[in-house]
């Protein structure tokens, strides 16, 4: 493991570091195992947010509130912020991220293509530019894989444990785990052979800019995809399966946990600055990211 600067400065040991990781991937199967295992035939929607394609589902919340609780039983003095309302300002200058299915569109019509995304940051997690990952893990329980990464350990895919162990009592203590695959970003140079992952938000005003963007940097491009979860398309990019991703309007909790695995996977993670966040997020090999940067900000790929 190559010693980080960022989390040195913030005390944390490898050993810590390591371990935080570890929690990271236990909580993500947990709430995979529970969104997955116990979905109800017809998924009901609880409420919808920022507009009627927006929604949340009685799943999202028995999620967050599992996430909520286990990280309160392992970390008590850690903050917590999650999609679906969890706001817990803690005392250790750890936050821990949570979106408790990314992809919820997907979950709810029962498309395999929807996760968990559990991180840990150190800075103000509420604050665009602010915070920055130090252990991550996105569970994909249709495919039962988790993906997980750590602050100078590289980023890894290994299967779901088989074991029934439960680990709402005992976070932190999963069975030995089969072992990992090591993911490693597309070396793929070239714009015109480059397959791009992207995403749409809610409102329709930004779907229509966003549209407009995309008319654009389509013919420039080998392909379009849009597969619904932005934490799936940031470990697709890590494993190589699409050689870049961008996108605006996504929020920490989509971002939080890929983000990691994208830069220890080799590639690289920017915004409009250097810091991805809501206004544009942009991931690639390092010699796909400024011609990314060139085709999508002069059009202002923003939320606003």
């Amino acid at each position: 493991m190559t010693r980080d600067p960022s989390t040195e400065a913030h005390g944390l040991s490898e050993l810590m570091v390591e371990a935080l990781e570890r929690l990271c991937i236990d909580l993500a199967l947990a709430a995979g195992r529970l969104i997955r295992d116990d979905r109800p035939r017809s998924v009901g929607v609880a409420a919808t947010k920022s507009s009627d394609t927006d929604v949340v589902t009685v799943m999202d919340q028995r999620s967050e509130e599992l996430l909520h609780r286990l990280i309160r039983y392992a970390r008590p003095d850690d903050g917590v912020l999650g999609e679906e309302g969890v706001d817990v300002v803690g005392t250790s200058g750890l936050t821990w991220i949570v979106d408790p299915i990314d992809g919820t569109v997907n979950y709810l019509y029962d498309i395999p293509a929807y996760a968990v995304s559990v991180a840990v940051v150190t800075g103000d997690a509420r604050t665009d530019g602010a915070w920055r990952p130090v252990a991550g893990a996105v569970g994909d329980p249709s495919r039962r894989v988790v993906h997980h990464a750590r602050r100078g350990g590289g980023a890894w895919s290994r299967p779901e444990p088989s074991d029934d162990t439960d680990r709402e009592t005992r976070p932190g203590t999963s069975p030995k785990m089969e072992v990992p695959r090591r993911l490693t970003v597309s070396s793929e140079d070239r714009l015109g052979r480059t397959l791009l992952a992207t995403g749409f938000g809610y409102d329709p005003e930004v779907r229509a800019r966003q549209a407009d963007v995309l008319r654009r940097v389509l013919p420039q491009v080998r392909d379009i995809r849009r597969i619904g979860s932005a934490a799936l398309d940031l470990v697709r990019v890590a494993e190589g399966t699409v050689d870049a991703y961008a996108e605006s309007g996504i929020n920490a909790w989509d971002l939080a946990a890929g983000w990691l695995i994208v830069e220890e996977a080799g590639g690289v993670v920017v915004g409009v600055g250097s810091h991805p966040g809501k206004a544009l997020t942009l991931a690639a090999g390092p010699a796909l990211i400024e011609p990314l940067r060139e085709i999508f900000q002069p059009a202002g790929h923003q939320t606003h």
